[in-house]
């Protein structure tokens, strides 16, 4: 209690303190990676259930939606009414959003409500989930300087780590059983979270003890409004463009719509100056300005085409969704390993700028060794560019953090962080559809060639073509192109002689995804030279912040 007191005045803790502070964090951190990777593998599972296989990108998109508005609200609400309990209510709503969703109910006749319903109350985990990880990070910076903090950060990347290790493998298996303690067997999916999610709030009540100190501010509501008119049409059309057609009337709409309100946003911001949601005055600092392009650039090229690599082992090798993420472990390893050796280097040395140009040297080298991928390869040929993207992507995620923090003076942290958080996932989500439409067009396109080595096949083994099996190969009006991309499970079946042109028509379109994302990662890698590296910090947020209260008292 003598060293809280004296942590509370003074703003230093001790390593003692600060691991307490950790297990508070990376509980509630999670938590929130968990349950992504767990509702990931399940999904098709659930949709089945509730009869609503073609709705369930609303589930992710309301997700998505609600987690990424939020982000840049928790930092700016952190800052003015202190971050820990924020941090309790994120993983409070995100529980209550959890038992939401473990009890959404279907409707028999097939209608496809369950899975509306389910879109809303995953909508709520988005809620809490936005808190989740920023002010986790921004916490982080509070109790530790920036010089110390990268070694920090290498446990919360073990924490995600383990959470894409065991989510596969925890979704798969309720997902594959039929019913537990006379709950249908997915809904655990969700339930799962009452048991951590208490865990992780039993943890914050004892150990996440942080002083704050209060600032007097209004709250930017209109800033909060614009950013929500701004963004959700963005974020929309991000995920539902491909069915839309991205110059439909539809689409078009949200363009408009996200670009009047990113208009609004910017004049209202350029209004209320140090109590907005987002202060411009922020990217004054070259070092903020550009780490966020960066960031941004990143999230494209990082989320683009990582998302290819587990369709490759699924649909080129077979492997099912569990089995998927275990064969992503190597690039988890490496992310792991590179997180932790250079957090080290930075903490004795630190340099920090070094980092950037390694990470996203090594990202590049590993999407331009993919784009080679032939169905030839053996599985730990790919394994190979998932270890050296891993290389990178863990210096990348934290030595990013650590910089934009550290460009902005202490004040400033929470929405610094989360405002680079929150133009990461906007990077993220703008590759996964740009790089999705690349890869699924890409797909379509290739009828002719899938069709020309299948008559080839079918005339090299025409005794297979009476199995029933292959039944769907004969189906007229079919484009097996276009079957891959809603429901690729027939590859599965059909003899191996005729699924090889098919898994090959498919390797050959991601190859042209990693193509563009090496493009977009050496752009990345290039505008990595330019950015300043300061001087690192000695000395925490909540530090800087106690010596200027105690400063204002005399």
């Amino acid at each position: 209690m003598a060293a809280a007191a004296e942590s509370a005045k003074t703003g230093v803790m001790t390593h003692r303190q600060i691991l307490f502070v950790l297990i508070g964090l990376m509980s509630g951190m999670f938590l929130s990676a968990l349950d992504q990777s767990v509702v990931g593998s399940a999904m098709r599972t659930i949709a089945d259930d509730l009869n609503g296989l073609e709705l369930q990108a609303w589930v992710t998109t309301a997700y998505l939606i609600t987690s990424t508005i939020a982000t840049p609200i928790y930092g700016k609400l952190g800052d003015i009414f202190g971050r820990r309990q924020l941090f309790i209510w994120a993983i409070s709503i995100f529980i209550l959003g959890s038992i939401a969703c473990g009890f959404v109910t279907g409707d028999p006749n097939g209608s496809g409500s369950g899975m509306y319903e389910l879109a809303a109350f995953r909508a709520i985990q988005g809620i809490g989930a936005g808190g989740l990880f920023s002010l986790a990070l921004t916490i982080l910076a509070d109790v530790v300087p920036p010089r110390d903090r990268a070694k920090y950060q290498g446990m919360f990347l073990a924490v995600f780590g383990t959470s894409s290790v065991l989510g596969p493998l925890i979704g798969g298996l309720f997902a594959g059983t039929h019913e537990i303690l006379f709950i249908s067997g997915w809904r655990w999916v969700f339930l799962i979270n009452i048991p951590i999610g208490a865990a992780a709030l039993y943890m914050v009540f004892h150990f996440l003890h942080i002083p704050h100190h209060p600032v007097k501010q209004k709250i930017d509501w209109w800033g909060a409004f614009t950013i929500v008119v701004g963004v959700v049409p963005l974020l929309i059309v991000a995920e539902q463009g491909r069915a839309w057609g991205w110059a439909s009337s539809g689409s078009i709409s949200m363009y408009v719509l996200g670009a009047l309100g990113i208009i609004a946003f910017i004049l209202i911001e350029r209004q209320q100056k140090e109590a907005a949601l987002l202060p411009l005055a922020l990217f004054k600092s070259r070092t903020f300005s550009l780490t966020t392009i960066l960031g941004v650039i990143i999230g494209v090229g990082m989320f683009g085409g990582m998302m290819s690599l587990p369709l490759v082992l699924q649909i080129v090798y077979g492997a099912d969704p569990t089995q998927a993420g275990l064969l992503m472990l190597p690039m988890v390893l490496g992310l792991m390993t590179s997180s932790i050796v250079s957090g080290r280097i930075t903490s004795s040395s630190g340099k920090y700028r070094i980092f950037m140009n390694v990470g996203t040297g090594l990202m590049l080298l590993a999407y331009i060794y993919l784009a080679q991928l032939q169905t030839t390869w053996a599985i730990w040929q790919i394994s190979v560019g998932m270890v050296v993207l891993g290389l990178g992507l863990g210096q990348m995620m934290q030595t990013l953090t650590i910089a934009t923090q550290n460009a902005v003076e202490a004040k400033d942290i929470g929405v610094a962080t989360s405002s680079s958080t929150f133009f990461r996932q906007m990077g993220g989500s703008l590759g996964v559809a740009i790089f999705l439409s690349i890869l699924f067009s890409t797909i379509s396109s290739k009828g002719n060639e899938i069709k020309d080595g299948l008559m080839a096949a079918i005339k090299a083994h025409p005794e297979l073509l009476a199995k029933p099996q292959n039944a769907i190969l004969t189906q007229p009006g079919v484009n097996l192109g276009d079957k891959i991309n809603s429901d690729s499970s027939f590859l599965n079946k059909i003899s191996p002689e005729f699924s090889a042109p098919i898994k090959q028509a498919f390797a050959e379109a991601t190859t042209v995804v990693f193509t563009a994302a090496a493009i977009t990662v050496a752009v990345a890698f290039l505008l990595s030279w330019f950015i300043k590296e300061q001087e690192l910090r000695k000395v925490s947020g909540m530090q800087e912040r106690a010596e200027a209260a105690a400063a204002a008292a005399h």
